[in-house]
Parts: C-alpha cells; structure tokens; sequence
C-alpha cells in the first residue's frame, strides 16, 4: 500500500539513507530539515522537502497539518558538530542538550501535531549500543530495561530516552532501538581520532558495544512503516561485541596502528565515567525480535566485515 511518510530529520545521516529506500518502495515521502539550504539535498532523495524547527510546536504542527502524513517517522538528533559541537563524553550532559531536547520536547510536539491531525501511526529513533542495564548478560533483549545511569553524565540522555519510549509505544507506536551507526558520513570522526591514537581502549575493554550499518537500520525503518509495527525493537547487527574485539578491527580496517591501552583509573580523569562504562561494562544487544516480527534480513550481519567494506 502506498503512504504518505513524513520523516522528521530527513538530513541527518540516517535521513539520507531512510529517504530514498521509502521513495523506492513507492511511498509519497514529506522531510525535514533546519535549513532552507537543504531542501534541494531532499528533493535529489526524492522528496518534498520542508523547513522545520522540531523545538518549536507551531513550526511542527504547520509541517505535519500541510503534509497530511499517514505515519510519522522521528529522526531528528542534535548529534552534529554544527548542533552540538564535537563530541564529549566528559561532559556528556552539556554536549547531548539539542538531542535531549528533540527526544523530550521534538517528541511530544510530532505526538501533538499527529493527534490534532489524525495520524495514527509514529516510528521513532531510539538507541541500543551499549547502553543496556548492567545486570547479568552481556546481550540484552526488549525485555531488559535501558540502564539510567544515575549518577554520571549519561543521565540525562538516558532518561529522554526512556521518555520517548514511554510516549510513543504508550501512543501506539514504534522505538527502534537503533545500534552504533556506521556507513556513509557515520563513523569519520570516529576514525579520525583512531588514526591519530586518540581513541584507545580503556582497561581491558570488556565492555559491549552493538553496531548496524546505516541501510540496514534504513530497511528496519521501512518495514516497521509499512507494517505500522508498535513496540520496542533493537535494530542492531549480529554480532554484539567487546570494544576489544571491535576498536582494534577498526583501526586495522582504517589503516591505523593498533590502539593504545589506558587503565581505568587513567581514563576517568581524563575521558570521564561514561567513556569507562562504555568500553568496560557496556551491554550489547540482541536483534532476535526485529527478525522475527518485522521480517527484517540484514545486508550488513556483521561490523567485521562492514567496516572492512566501509573503510577498504
């Protein structure tokens, strides 16, 4: 069935991969981006294109009313260098504040503006890299709870996420828990910083991480569209791992030398608690339900083989 698909961040790396798979599939597709500069990228993906402040409710309502959508799809993060700056995870709370604030405020003006237009049906972003609670396994499903992480400087980005949780599956909705992203424009800086041997492993790097490549998480986002899927699903590839396994792979397939080693304590004081979390206690996550419900087949299985592709 053709559908007019509204996707809220339609300019963000994720946007640019889910645009054109929808146009592909024969939907009528609306995006959105921050600036006017943009809309012509949105019209070469093959879309109509609008201007949309996601902070702002009346900015919101007018997009959405004019587009007159069947579903709702939320991609907008503030994650950008030109949004937020370069990433900090020492300071995790001051540089998450734009994506704290589309996940809270952006989130509840598109459930508003669905509700005062008739839409029935939201997919939105949500996050499972190694962010699940820190209990038991080191692989979790949509039954274990994210972890909070009170106390350290994630808290306020876990928190937003839990609320997009709440909202929108308590609208009727879809939360696709995507994994670390990497493709296309995803993991530059990423590399960059390997390359140059500042980005190294802490401890003994036993914390895991789940990673899916940009058009695999594109294809989990159209068939949960297409299927008006509702619920909680983990849009990760197969195979969770620890950042010992992973960091080295990435430097080899980046063409850097292997990364160097820092104790825990080290790297406390000088990258902050959740940098350590992340790479020493960190839960990766399965992808068993989006499989089976969604129907969903990844082209990407495995970051292995996806960053050797990536970075060849």
């Amino acid at each position: 069935m053709i559908m007019r698909v509204f996707v809220a961040g339609g300019t963000g790396v994720l946007g640019r991969r889910l645009v054109p798979q929808l146009v592909a599939r024969g939907h009528q597709v609306t995006a959105t981006t921050t600036s006017a500069a943009k809309l012509g990228l949105l019209e070469q993906l093959g879309a109509a294109g609008v201007v949309m402040d996601g902070l702002d409710a009346v900015s919101v309502g007018e997009a959405v009313a004019s587009a007159r959508p069947d579903t709702i799809v939320h991609q907008m993060t503030g994650i950008s260098v030109a949004h937020a700056g370069k990433p900090d995870l020492k300071h995790f709370d001051r540089w998450a504040v734009p994506t704290v604030r589309l996940r809270t405020e952006g989130t509840d003006h598109l459930l508003a503006a669905a509700q005062a237009t008739g839409v029935s049906h939201v997919v939105a972003q949500g996050y499972a890299n190694w962010n699940g609670i820190r209990e038991g396994g080191w692989v979790k499903t949509e039954n274990d709870p994210l972890d909070l992480h009170e106390g350290t400087a994630a808290h306020t980005s876990m928190k937003a996420l839990r609320h997009v949780e709440d909202v929108v599956v308590g609208a009727g909705g879809a939360v696709l828990r995507y994994g670390a992203f990497y493709g296309p424009d995803a993991v530059d800086d990423q590399v960059e910083l390997v390359r140059r041997r500042q980005f190294p492993l802490i401890g003994r790097g036993t914390g895991y991480a789940s990673w899916v490549h940009l058009d695999d998480a594109a294809s989990a986002t159209v068939l949960a569209v297409e299927q008006k899927a509702g619920g909680v699903f983990n849009i990760v590839d197969d195979d969770p791992a620890p950042a010992s396994e992973w960091l080295p792979h990435l430097a080899a397939c980046a063409g850097a030398k292997r990364p160097m080693r820092v104790p825990t304590w080290l790297a406390r004081l000088l990258a902050g608690e959740v940098a350590v979390v992340m790479m020493t206690e960190g839960r990766g996550f399965s992808n068993a339900k989006a499989k089976r419900e969604l129907g969903w087949e990844l082209r990407h299985p495995s970051w292995r083989q996806g960053f050797r592709k990536e970075l060849a």
